[in-house]
C-alpha cells in the first residue's frame, strides 16, 4: 500500500506522448529529430499532423501527491481523456513514462498490470459498467472475486463500500431497479471494493441530472475526506473542477497549458483560454482573504469582523457588511419604500457549499 505520509508523488506523468496512427512512435522519432527545438511541441505536433497522425496528447509532465485529488479539464477533444487513458493504461502510450511510487508501469508485463489493477488501481467512467443480472452487492464484489475472494468475504467487503456510499438497504436489489445516481453509486463502490491506492474518474457524473450531480459531488468529497485517496478526476465542467479539486491541470489540443491551484487557475489564469473558462465563475468563492491582503498594516481601524488568512472573499464580505446599519432603499418616483441590511446583500451573493468558508 502506498504510504500517505511519504512525500514521493504518487503519480509521476514524464514526457507522455500520445499519437494516433500507423507507426506514430518511428514518426514522433523522426518529428523529434527534426526539430530545431526539442522543447516546441507545437512544431513536433504540426510535423505528426503533416505525416497524416493526431498527436493526442502532447509531452504532459506533472505530478499527483499522496492523497491529493488532482482534477484534469477541458474541452471536447482536448485530450484528457486519452491522458486518463495513457496513464491507466487502459491504451499504450507512443512515448513517456508514468510512474506509480516510482515503478514505470508502461514497462510492466501484462501479468504485472494485471495485479495493479486488481489490488492497487480504481476506474470510475462515465457509463456505469454494471452486470444486469448480478445484484448491487455482487456487482460490488466482482473485483474481490477476480482476486478469489470467498462469498462471504466479497458479500460483508460490498455491505461495507454500499454504506460508505449512502447505498444501504439496496444490496440484493438490481441495476434495473436503481436510478442513475444509484448506479453511479454502485459503479464507485465497485472501484473501492478492492480498497486500491490510486483512483481514476472520468467525467464519472456528466450524464447525471444537476442536483443529483452536486449531490454525488458532495458525496464524493465526504468519502475522499475518510479515505484520502491519490485521484486523477477528469471533467469538463470548471465549477466541478474548483469545487473537488486540490489542483487542477487545464489542457489544450493536447497540451498541459497551466497546473494550479482552484484559486490559481481563477485568480491568475497564464491565457485567454484559462481566462474563458472561468470568465463566469464568481471569483469570492475561491478565493481567500490572503490574495488580497495588505502587507502593512494601517493603525487606528476602527472595525474588527474577525476575518481568518484562510477564510473566502465571499464569506469575509459578509462579515465586514454585519457591521453596518441598515441603509433606505428607493423606488422609481425617489419615495423611500423600505431598507436593507448590507449583510443580507453580502449573503446573497454567497454561495453555501460544501467547501465551506475556508479556502482549499
Amino acid at each position: 500500500m502506498t504510504d500517505k505520509n511519504s512525500t514521493a508523488p504518487a503519480i509521476a506523468v514524464e514526457g507522455l506522448w500520445q499519437v494516433f496512427g500507423e507507426h506514430a512512435d518511428k514518426a514522433l522519432r523522426a518529428a523529434r529529430e527534426a526539430a530545431t527545438d526539442p522543447e516546441d511541441f507545437q512544431a513536433i505536433a504540426e510535423d505528426l499532423k503533416g505525416r497524416g497522425l493526431i498527436p493526442a496528447v502532447r509531452a504532459a509532465d506533472f505530478e499527483v501527491k499522496n492523497g491529493e485529488l488532482f482534477v484534469i479539464m477541458g474541452l471536447s477533444g482536448s485530450g484528457k481523456s486519452t491522458l486518463i487513458r495513457c496513464i491507466s493504461r487502459l491504451i499504450e502510450p507512443t512515448a513517456g513514462a508514468v510512474r506509480i511510487d516510482g515503478e514505470d508501469i508502461l514497462q510492466a508485463n501484462e501479468k504485472r498490470l494485471i495485479e495493479l489493477r486488481r489490488h492497487k488501481l480504481g476506474m470510475v467512467f462515465q457509463h456505469f459498467g454494471l452486470f444486469p443480472h448480478m445484484t448491487v452487492a455482487d456487482n460490488v464484489g466482482f473485483p474481490l472475486k477476480m482476486q478469489g475472494a470467498g462469498k462471504a468475504e466479497r458479500r460483508k467487503r460490498a455491505f461495507e463500500v454500499l454504506e460508505l456510499v449512502g447505498l444501504q438497504g439496496r444490496e440484493d436489489a438490481y441495476p434495473r431497479n436503481l436510478s442513475g445516481g444509484q448506479r453511479q453509486r454502485v459503479g464507485i463502490a465497485r472501484s473501492l471494493a478492492v480498497n486500491p491506492d490510486i483512483w481514476f474518474l472520468d467525467e464519472p457524473f456528466s450524464a447525471l441530472d444537476p442536483l443529483i450531480r452536486r449531490q454525488l459531488q458532495d458525496e464524493f468529497l465526504n468519502i475522499q475526506a475518510t479515505l484520502k485517496k491519490s485521484i486523477v478526476f477528469i471533467t469538463h465542467d470548471i465549477q466541478e473542477a474548483l469545487k473537488l479539486a486540490d489542483r487542477i491541470a487545464i489542457m489544450r489540443d493536447g497540451e498541459v497549458v497551466q497546473i494550479g491551484t482552484p484559486e490559481d487557475i481563477v485568480l491568475r489564469p497564464v491565457d485567454d483560454y484559462v481566462r474563458e473558462f472561468t470568465r463566469d465563475v464568481a471569483k469570492g468563492h475561491h478565493a481567500c482573504v490572503e490574495s488580497v491582503m495588505l502587507d502593512q498594516v494601517p493603525e487606528n481601524m476602527p472595525d474588527d469582523p474577525k476575518l481568518r488568512v484562510g477564510m473566502t472573499l465571499s464569506t469575509a464580505l459578509e462579515k465586514c457588511m454585519d457591521l453596518y446599519d441598515p441603509v433606505p432603499v428607493w423606488d422609481a418616483d425617489g419615495k423611500m419604500v423600505g431598507a436593507v441590511n448590507p449583510a443580507e446583500l453580502a449573503a446573497a451573493l454567497h454561495v453555501d457549499d460544501s467547501a465551506g468558508p475556508d479556502c482549499v
